[in-house]
């Protein structure tokens, strides 16, 4: 593997450098400066991977599911082993802090590990009736791309469940955050995965795509991201008829009822919703809040996150590190700034801290117009914004109002109302109560326009298999 500020790509079996020698700089958004770089592919060494990958299929899918599960797991405890100088990378690649570097990367290895102890049984043929029967196989061959905010737990989940069921992949990771790509590889090799089956490349993001796409080779395609790199991936996939499995943008509402318990509502949303700066697109943006304790939650909202320290994400008394990237600043800036054009009052933060590092304060806004941008545009960021509504009716309406569907959540006692909210909200995820992301073991998905397919659980290792229908006359042996 390359020093940790040197990375390079893997392509059968083997670290090497782009063949045009190109690199990308690496930047630590905690200071601005530049400490490393990451090797860019050409064409030639996508070819290469593409012919490594389509070359490992046959032996891969034929592996027995037992071992390829079992190699799964033992990276998952190669993983686990090197968590603190993973974690340590990525904080300095990324901004987050060490402490959600790590927690992330104990769900990397929970996800990796997961997949390999069910490997062996959804990849087992199974009776219908006496005479049908459904097994099993591997697609084939994967691309998989990858954004910098999660890279651990995303790159776990592009690799680890197709590699379960038998499919190879190629793996476009995240150029500024390309430690976790690299550590989760290399547990991989460690753990004795034959050449060709996982391929890395680092690059240039439409560049690597439409070469990869463009392959007959690649049978599945499987984007985390944005929804309009998402709806231009599935338009090159549509040309090959490449799978899909897209988890892509959000806009996520928090419902508080009047009866929900205040401190325990504020706690859970504003942890949930500052970590990793605000950069999920699982992360809370919308706060709906009944009138009557609005004004008592706001104010216990805004007192929350000013006790929020942010700093160095190494420094273990920082609650909050910098943002990813100046893009990220230049768009929170942009935001907050439409909205209090439109009338909306910052009740804290609403601007960029005057240090070296991308940071921005966090941010409370409320009597944000309807027509604000922040309403409706993803935020990506540490910025809430929290507005009172009078009926259950009115709250659905709003916290529907948007035009995606990855999680909402809500917090009430009565059981009357989270069924009712439970049936009503369009999300795929609905949390009661509090803020959780999801488990190795449940599927992740989108409606609307954040994406379709599913990753995590059973759900998502099938994304990577066909379902082949067996029909015999005499009847059918199921392994």
């Amino acid at each position: 593997m390359s020093d940790s500020a040197n990375y390079k790509l893997f392509i059968n079996g083997t670290w090497r450098s782009g063949a045009d020698g190109a690199n990308l700089a690496l930047i630590n958004p905690a200071t601005e400066q530049k400490f490393g770089h990451v090797a860019v592919a050409s064409v030639s060494d996508l070819d290469d991977a593409l012919t490594s990958a389509e070359g490992s299929l046959l032996k891969w899918s034929n592996t027995p599911a037992r071992e390829r599960g079992a190699l799964l797991v033992r990276a998952a405890q190669i993983l686990k082993a090197k968590i603190e100088p993973a974690a340590s990378a990525l904080s300095r690649e990324h901004g987050k802090t060490v402490a959600e570097a790590k927690g992330e990367y104990s769900r990397a290895a929970e996800t990796i590990e997961w997949n390999g102890l069910h490997a062996e049984e959804l990849s087992a043929s199974y009776a219908i009736d006496q005479k049908r029967a459904i097994v099993p196989e591997a697609i084939g061959v994967v691309a998989a791309f990858t954004p910098w905010n999660y890279p651990a737990v995303l790159n776990a989940r592009k690799l680890a469940a197709p590699i379960a069921a038998g499919c190879p992949v190629i793996l476009k990771a995240a150029e500024e955050t390309p430690s976790a790509a690299v550590y989760l590889t290399e547990a991989l090799k460690e753990a004795g995965i034959p050449a060709g089956v996982v391929g890395l490349v680092f690059g240039h993001p439409p560049m690597i795509s439409e070469h990869l796409l463009s392959s007959p080779i690649v049978r599945v395609l499987s984007f985390t991201g944005s929804t309009p790199v998402g709806k231009q991936l599935a338009k090159l996939a549509a040309t090959n008829l490449q799978r899909c499995v897209l988890e892509l943008g959000g806009h996520s509402p928090v419902v508080v009822f009047e009866d929900a318990d205040l401190s325990k509502a504020v706690s859970a949303i504003s942890e949930y919703k500052f970590e990793c700066a605000g950069q999920s697109c699982n992360a809370p943006s919308r706060i709906l809040v009944a009138r009557a304790i609005y004004e008592s939650f706001l104010s216990r909202l805004v007192q929350t996150a000013e006790r929020i320290r942010v700093g160095l994400p190494d420094d273990p008394d920082t609650d909050m590190g910098p943002m990813a990237n100046a893009r990220r600043l230049e768009a929170m800036e942009r935001l907050t700034k439409d909205a209090v054009s439109r009338g909306a009052t910052v009740e804290t933060g609403g601007k960029r801290l005057d240090r070296p590092g991308f940071y921005w304060a966090p941010t409370i806004l409320s009597n944000v117009h309807h027509d604000s941008q922040v309403l409706h545009e993803e935020p990506f960021g540490p910025v809430l914004t929290v507005a009172p509504f009078d009926t259950i009716e009115e709250a659905i309406v709003r916290a529907n109002a948007t035009e995606f569907g990855l999680a909402s959540y809500f917090f009430s006692e009565s059981s009357e109302v989270q069924k009712r909210m439970i049936r009503s909200l369009s999300a795929a995820s609905i949390s009661v109560n509090h803020l959780k992301g999801v488990s190795a073991d449940a599927p992740l998905g989108g409606i609307k326009q954040s994406g379709y397919g599913y990753e995590g659980g059973v759900e998502g290792l099938r994304s990577f298999q066909n379902m082949k229908l067996v029909n015999s006359a005499n009847g059918v042996l199921v392994d």
